[in-house]
């Protein structure tokens, strides 16, 4: 029962993501409802509501926050995530991403794996950098965090 159920991302200020962008969200939405591991640590002070968990993510006044409610709609938690940790890495994935979509377009096999590859190695450093910053807040495994990961940066793309 410690996993995602249901996530809303609040774009509704960003501009209209692009096709590939849009392909992005809707992947990792997909494959995050699918299989995805979403614990809330138990803290002293307080018992931790039992998941399976709805989850929005927001940007709001510079940072990135994780709304996070019961399926009853109870507040089980609620964080507030520096951007600035996060920056370069989707900078950086977002410059390879670009180069992956134009390369798919018209380059060979090998080059456009090439590319990938590091796309890849770009995508698991973000996806380190968000467990980091979740530590001792909510415990998600590597492919939740990649997941989350290319949703933090269909948020930033707007922002």
């Amino acid at each position: 029962m410690s996993r995602i159920s249901q996530i809303v991302l609040d774009d509704a200020n960003l501009p209209p993501p692009t096709p590939e962008i849009e392909q992005e969200r809707k992947v990792a939405m997909f494959d995050l409802l699918e299989d995805n591991t979403f614990v809330i640590p138990a803290r002293e002070d307080r018992p931790v509501p039992e998941g399976p968990y709805h989850l929005g993510l927001s940007i709001r006044d510079k940072r990135l926050v994780f709304d996070v409610a019961t399926e009853n709609e109870e507040k089980a938690a609620e964080f507030h995530l520096s951007l600035g940790p996060f920056r370069q890495v989707v900078k950086d994935y977002f410059q390879i991403c670009e180069s992956y979509f134009e390369a798919v377009k018209k380059l060979p096999p090998s080059q456009i794996e090439t590319i990938d590859m590091a796309r890849r190695g770009i995508h698991n450093e973000g996806s380190r950098v968000l467990q980091e910053r979740l530590e001792g807040k909510a415990e998600i495994d590597i492919d939740t965090a990649r997941r989350l990961f290319t949703l933090i940066c269909v948020l930033h793309f707007g922002g």
